[in-house]
């Protein structure tokens, strides 16, 4: 069962980066992305906010795209990204899984 809410920690750990990172990605993507804040002002990110978070991680750090090309690209195009983000994913699953058969062997 998935979380509800994930901690900048738990995020930053799920894509890899730096919490610095996310942190600077959810102020400058404040129109994608909404984080709710504890009592304690910490940033709690919903499973959405999390998937945008991956689409920026992809075009920022994968195809060399400036933040503002980001944010244009998820304006106007949301859905080319995100089935390259999914079909990402799913590649990085599917080699897991066969280096977990090649060590089986």
């Amino acid at each position: 069962m998935a979380k509800l809410l994930y901690t900048i920690g738990e995020v930053a750990e799920s894509l890899g980066e730096a919490p610095s990172a996310i942190r600077y990605w959810s102020n400058y993507f404040d129109k994608f992305i909404k984080p709710a804040r504890n009592a304690k002002g910490n940033r709690l990110f919903h499973p959405e906010d999390v998937d945008t978070l991956r689409k920026v991680q992809f075009l920022v750090k994968k195809q060399g795209v400036t933040l503002e090309g980001a944010a244009a690209r998820l304006t106007e195009d949301h859905r080319s990204v995100d089935s390259r983000v999914k079909a990402l994913e799913s590649l990085k699953s599917i080699r897991a899984q066969l280096v977990e058969v090649r060590k089986a062997l």
